[in-house]
């Protein structure tokens, strides 16, 4: 197993995990929020895949998913567009209701889209400096991990959120 293929068995983890936290749910349940104010499975869902569509359309030269494939419209989320959830206050956070289907469905396109982006890289593509921002810099190795490590801690807080739904 290379570098790529172990990229690949991560991004399908977080897909399992999403569904876990998703499938069955109803909005008002997927909206719930804990203690009245804790980030709810839709945004944790949303905010994953927004920022896995937007860190991986930036590696990759291409437009999002969600701008491109009519995601943002279906949403229909009082934000810029190019929102992705980092900083979103209570309200917003709030703001984000979505039933299962358009989750999952939004999921399923960006995760295809990084899939057939992992498909075009060699395990040394990833050396490649993608971000100067940083010391030290990032590079796409990195930045990849990063991102799968932001969905997976995302995608356990859901199913944490989960459990706590059908407990009440």
């Amino acid at each position: 197993m290379n570098a790529i293929d172990v990229l690949r068995d991560v991004f399908g983890r977080v897909a399992e995990d999403v569904r876990g936290a998703v499938e069955g749910l109803d909005g008002e349940q997927l909206a719930y929020r804990v203690g009245g104010s804790a980030n709810s499975i839709a945004w944790l869902v949303w905010h994953l895949v927004r920022v896995q569509d937007d860190h991986i359309a930036d590696v990759a030269g291409t437009e999002q998913a969600w701008t491109s494939e009519g995601w943002a419209r279906r949403f229909g989320l009082p934000f810029p567009e190019g929102s992705i959830g980092y900083g979103h206050s209570s309200e917003e956070v709030g703001a984000v209701r979505a039933d299962a289907e358009l989750l999952l469905g939004y999921h399923d396109a960006v995760r295809a889209r990084t899939l057939r982006y992992l498909g075009t890289l060699t395990d040394a593509d990833l050396d490649r400096v993608v971000d100067t921002r940083w010391d030290p810099p990032v590079t796409l190795g990195v930045r990849l991990v990063s991102v799968a490590d932001d969905d997976i801690q995302h995608a356990g807080q859901a199913a944490f959120v989960r459990g706590v739904v059908e407990r009440r």
